[in-house]
């Protein structure tokens, strides 16, 4: 009956009941917790290349949500204009693609993110003389990305009072951005979102403040360790601790292919480190992958896929002469291949056996060229570098600081413009002269192919939209070294033509 007291063994079985509801409660909360916020999501590539191209590697918890990306290019369209993130030299698949080459997806926290991977800086672009038709190159050096820049923007969006919750959304409901987001998304991106962006952006700024003191990058280049510095370990970056030489520390991105037989070479241009595997780690790092985030199956996916990606051959071979590229051969075994190695005929002969020097470190008197990235990279720095991963199987052990620049093969080279580290000399014939001749300013920027002194034009007519004016009087820039009768720089024209003419074939 109604209002009797429950019997011991009723009280017993109701409360047994409570605690079976209470556990079902808690495991449903749990569960979907996982699924929303605990658990990421990633978008799965089958192909090898694709996922180069689009995978994530992990760095997305240092990038921004997926729809402040897309909505930024129509806040700043007055910046931008129309032509959104390839203003920063992003590549795009197809003119309808969602995100550019080399901005991955994952789902973290339940808000999709967005950030770099390995493409960002690996896929380069040609164009045939007179053509519009623009060809890519994955592996490649990444020769139209501004990644300086896209620093300076986001800086600059972090500092804009502009810049705020109502014009966020705004953005990402419009009809250009597509975001179409319901009262909840509003609320979460007004109140919980957005704040973060924001403080994210100025701790960019923070951190990466030293970037104003730098000369600029330009196009293809970039600024390797001291960000990395900076986001890593939070060293101090004021100018009484960085200034002169090791400020302008910028160099061209490098091609990536044939990694196989790159193992236990001095890599990086200084020749850092010998492992191709911590390299590649390192290389995250500088993505924005932290220790915690990174992704070792997707890595270890591209560093499978790339071991043995071929170097693209020279797009017009039929132009090649057959005659010149004899005698280049004989030339480049004397002058060159100690040091970079030769192809035979089973291919690209990366033997340390037959070339002693191959993958060498070259001390930078010896070398000449600019001290600017060597000096970037300092003993205290690769001390740091070591403690990485500390508790993990990958922990890095092999960084260390060298006395120059390392000598590397030369496949795919004519891909591989502008050149020395720094990318201070435009064509592979300008190399070949002695300082004095070598351009002093030139442009950078065009991907239209020299095809007969193999590089990129470099004049300020070249096609390619904004050039960038290289001044190699500038710090970090100099075109010096790699001179001498050891180079071929004192050879004969038609001896230097020659060599170009065999080089076309690596």
């Amino acid at each position: 009956m109604a209002g009797e007291r429950l019997t011991p063994v009723e009280t017993v079985l109701v409360k047994r009941r409570r605690v079976k509801w209470l556990i079902l409660l808690v495991l449903i909360v749990t569960f979907f917790y996982y699924l929303i916020f605990a658990n990421q999501y990633v978008v799965a590539f089958a192909d090898g290349e694709q996922h180069f191209i689009h995978g994530s590697i992990g760095s997305e918890v240092t990038g921004p949500p997926y729809w402040v990306f897309k909505a930024l290019p129509i806040i700043y369209a007055d910046k931008l204009g129309s032509e959104g993130y390839r203003r920063f030299g992003f590549l795009y698949e197809t003119a309808d693609d969602d995100l550019p080459i080399g901005i991955s997806r994952r789902t973290i926290a339940g808000v999709e993110r967005v950030w770099f991977n390995c493409a960002t800086c690996h896929v380069g672009t040609y164009r045939l003389p007179g053509s519009s038709e623009q060809h890519r190159i994955p592996g490649a050096p990444s020769n139209n990305l501004r990644l300086q820049e896209l620093i300076s923007f986001l800086i600059e969006a972090g500092q804009d009072p502009g810049f705020n919750a109502d014009t966020l959304i705004a953005a990402i409901n419009s009809d250009a951005v597509g975001g179409n987001l319901n009262v909840f998304q509003r609320l979460l991106y007004r109140y919980v979102i957005f704040p973060r962006v924001k403080i994210a952006f100025l701790d960019l700024g923070t951190r990466l403040d030293f970037v104003a003191r730098q000369e600029p990058w330009g196009p293809g280049r970039v600024d390797t360790f001291n960000p990395y510095k900076a986001i890593q370990f939070n060293f101090p970056m004021a100018k009484a601790n960085l200034d002169g030489p090791a400020l302008n520390g910028s160099s061209d991105y490098p091609a990536i292919w044939n990694q196989r037989p790159r193992e236990g070479m001095n890599l990086h241009w200084d020749g850092n480190n010998d492992s191709v595997a911590e390299r590649d780690l390192s290389a995250a790092l500088g993505a924005g992958v932290t220790p915690r985030s990174v992704d070792r199956h997707s890595i270890g996916r591209i560093e499978a896929w790339m071991r043995d990606l071929p170097p693209p051959p020279f797009p017009m071979p039929k132009a090649i002469d057959p005659v010149k590229v004899a005698e280049g051969r004989v030339l480049f075994s004397h002058y060159c291949s100690d040091c970079h190695g030769q192809a035979g005929q089973a291919g690209y002969d990366y033997d340390r056996g037959h070339f002693p020097r191959l993958g060498h470190v070259e001390r930078l008197a010896d070398i000449g060229t600019d001290p600017g990235r060597w000096m970037s990279y300092t003993e205290n720095f690769s001390a740091a570098q070591n403690l990485l991963y500390a508790g993990y199987p990958w922990r890095f052990q092999r960084f260390h600081k060298t006395e120059g620049y390392a000598n590397q093969p030369l496949d795919g080279i004519w891909a591989r413009s502008p050149y020395l580290h720094n990318g201070s000399v435009p064509t592979l014939r300008d190399l070949l002269e002695p300082v004095a001749h070598r351009p002093g300013v030139w442009y950078r920027g065009s991907d239209e192919l020299d095809l007969v002194r193999v590089g990129y034009r470099s004049d300020a007519t070249a096609p390619g939209g904004s050039l960038f004016r290289y001044d190699t009087a500038r710090p970090g820039n100099a075109n010096t070294g790699h001179e001498g009768p050891r180079y071929g720089t004192d050879l004969p024209d038609t001896a230097k033509d020659a060599l170009v003419e065999y080089m076309k074939t690596l």
